[in-house]
């Protein structure tokens, strides 16, 4: 991109200015390194944590137990001074445990509605998987519509709103498959995987005296975190990125691998966190390069493979990466 151009991608984006863009950087930085202090040598994990936060996406964190998984999902809920609760997804949970139900009165004669664990800035749900699908089910309109419906009555939910879920790998015992349409309401999937031997010595070392959970002190709010949020709203992306992106997910439609491809609200979603990257990056514009590097945390968690692929040993993690491989990225690497 030539500075002339790039000066008028700046002027669409209009982003309010580089002390937008300095603040988020600052904001984010304090985040990373609050997280840091608890979960060790995982920094592209706390990354991406913080792009899904900023995208207003939810994150899905899939892993064998034991890796710290609920601890990444705690230690972000508590380094943001807002409302935060916790859902253990039992295979007896109620819809109603996680949506709200509306109690009768007895002294006032009317119902009241008592509000059910989305009720809050930060939701973690543990081990979701472990719950049954209608349970689940019942985050399908909140995560989407940002509101819950009982008995009749909307209940919109304040934002900053985010899910963030962990799950067990399905061969484990007493785990239900995601649906289809709730996994893609996850704007991305991340897998912590075992740390390495001197990130696990560190943790001998951090963790065996006290709980880290336990000194940890919120390092900003949920007002700062919606101004930060309008600050990735105005991300500026070209044409070209955008064809880039429908590329893309419109390549995992027509895979021979890929039973069920991207749908587009992947697309949509793959673009948003491409801007919170961006923002990161302290960039006000979205370059291809952005896309490609997300593309795998958005968009494999939604895909099913054909038999013939699974059989083969195929995963959708290395069909996307085949896919992405063969899509030409624009001309210029800033997508102008």
């Amino acid at each position: 991109m030539e500075p002339d151009t790039h000066e008028q991608a700046r002027g669409a984006g209009a982003v309010g200015g580089p002390a937008d863009l300095d603040t988020l950087g600052r904001v984010a930085a304090r985040v990373r390194g609050s997280i840091e202090k608890v979960i060790e040598g995982k920094p592209e994990v706390a990354r991406l944590a913080l792009v899904v936060l900023l995208a207003e996406g939810h994150l899905l964190i899939e892993d064998v137990p034991g890796v710290g998984k609920t601890m990444l999902s705690k230690t972000l809920a508590r380094s943001i001074d807002c409302s935060v609760r916790r859902i253990q997804f039992t295979p007896d949970l109620l819809p109603s445990d996680v949506t709200g139900v509306s109690i009768f009165n007895q002294d006032s004669r009317e119902f009241e509605f008592r509000p059910g664990g989305v009720f809050a800035n930060i939701v973690v749900g543990d081990e979701i998987n472990r719950a049954s699908p209608k349970t689940q089910s019942a985050l399908l309109e909140c995560m989407e519509e940002r509101q819950v419906t009982v008995d009749g009555s909307t209940y919109h939910l304040e934002a900053p709103f985010m899910v963030i879920a962990t799950q067990n790998p399905i061969e484990m015992e007493g785990t239900y498959a995601l649906p289809e349409a709730q996994r893609d309401r996850f704007m991305a999937r991340v897998s912590m995987g075992y740390p390495v031997e001197a990130a696990e010595i560190a943790m001998l070392n951090s963790h065996t005296g006290s709980n880290p959970l336990g000194d940890l002190e919120p390092v900003t709010d949920a007002a700062e975190i919606r101004d930060l949020i309008e600050v990735v709203n105005d991300v500026y992306v070209a044409e070209p990125v955008q064809r880039y992106t429908v590329a893309i997910t419109t390549a995992t439609r027509r895979s021979p691998e890929l039973m069920l491809g991207a749908s587009p609200r992947a697309t949509l979603h793959l673009v948003r966190a491409a801007k919170a990257a961006a923002a990161l990056a302290g960039r006000d514009y979205v370059i291809p390069d952005d896309v490609q590097a997300l593309a795998v945390q958005v968009l494999a968690h939604r895909m099913l493979p054909t038999v013939e692929a699974s059989m083969s040993g195929r995963t959708p993690e290395a069909a996307l990466r085949q896919i992405v491989a063969g899509v030409a990225m624009p001309e210029s690497r800033r997508g102008s």
